[in-house]
């Protein structure tokens, strides 16, 4: 009972979004990045990929935990030689936006993409727009996906969703946490020593470790905003009915391939002809950086322009006898 009060003083800080005060909107401008700007005000950066002519889709990109909007550039570039246009801005806290570090709430995350996916459809009408998403971002999306049935949606792509939720966590890792959070949920994790590598393309990993704009001092309090958000992605995942290509490395090193299976296997029966899943032998939990991403790159593309077909990689194939041989 003497720690009640303590612990309250020491709550997980959130910066959730404020009130309305305008209205949701795409700010062009002719220098520089534009701007998305929120109805509560905020001006997040907006960068984007555009095809020679009218673009024949629309991707939405979402970026990883602590990352930010340039984390596509390759991939839409390519993208863009395909006829697709590309969208990626840098969510609340991260990047160039303000409250860099803070965690602002999974709803928050989800709003924000769902509006964006509404002006987007508005301004390209009659284009199919997709929801893309890495790590983190794949959690946004499928939250979005299954709470927002108003967003115009022709589909998602899941890029190592962060569904490592605390039902997939040892005991142990889920009470430190919840002890870190309410006691020291300012202290900076580095994630130095874990000895985790996020992709094989080193050249990309050192220019990550060397962007500014990547946090390196991650706040105990965010990563707790991001084990609810993985929490809620995992309980979305049976009402994701909307058509999605899932994308999973076989050397990720980030989300265990048991939560990502078991992601996979939860989606709801009815749906899962409209869902396709992708499992590279050599991938790594940045797909889009690896140096095989042309293989993922290049699946993206043609799952948006034939998603019945089988993809070019051959990675639906490995996906399917990998979890065929699971149930067996």
């Amino acid at each position: 009972m003497l720690l009640l009060p303590w612990l309250a003083a020491c709550a997980p800080v959130l910066a959730p979004p404020g009130p309305t005060v305008t209205e949701a909107a795409i700010q062009e401008r002719p220098l520089g990045p534009w701007r998305y700007q929120t109805a509560d005000g905020y001006q997040l950066v907006l960068r984007h990929w555009d095809p020679a002519g009218e673009p024949k889709a629309v991707i939405l990109a979402l970026h990883g935990f602590n990352d930010h909007s340039t984390f596509i550039g390759e991939a839409a570039e390519v993208w863009a030689g395909d006829g697709i246009a590309t969208f990626a801005y840098d969510q609340r806290g991260f990047g160039n936006s303000p409250n860099r570090g803070y965690w602002a709430g999974s709803q928050a995350y989800a709003d924000d993409a769902a509006t964006l996916v509404r002006l987007l459809a508005g301004r390209y009408p009659g284009r199919p727009v997709y929801l893309l998403g890495e790590s983190m971002g794949g959690a946004i999306a499928m939250v979005t996906a299954t709470h927002h049935p108003e967003a115009s949606l022709a589909g998602v792509i899941l890029s190592a969703p962060a569904v490592w939720a605390r039902a997939n966590m040892p005991y142990y890792q889920r009470w430190v946490l919840l002890l870190a959070s309410y006691s020291i949920p300012w202290f900076p994790l580095t994630g130095g020593g874990l000895d985790i590598q996020a992709s094989d393309n080193i050249v990309a990993l050192r220019a990550l470790g060397a962007d500014p704009l990547v946090i390196k001092n991650t706040r105990v309090d965010a990563v707790h905003g991001l084990a609810d958000l993985m929490d809620e992605a995992l309980a979305a995942a049976p009402e994701l009915t909307r058509p999605a290509l899932l994308l999973y490395g076989m050397k990720d090193e980030l989300v265990p391939a048991d939560p990502m299976f078991k992601l996979w296997e939860s989606l709801p029966d009815g749906a899962k002809a409209q869902q396709r899943q992708a499992l590279y032998k050599n991938g790594w939990h940045l797909l889009f950086k690896d140096l095989n991403a042309a293989l993922v790159i290049g699946d993206v593309a043609a799952w948006i322009a034939a998603p019945d077909a089988p993809l070019p990689s051959g990675a639906d194939r490995q996906a399917s006898e990998t979890l065929a041989g699971l149930r067996e």
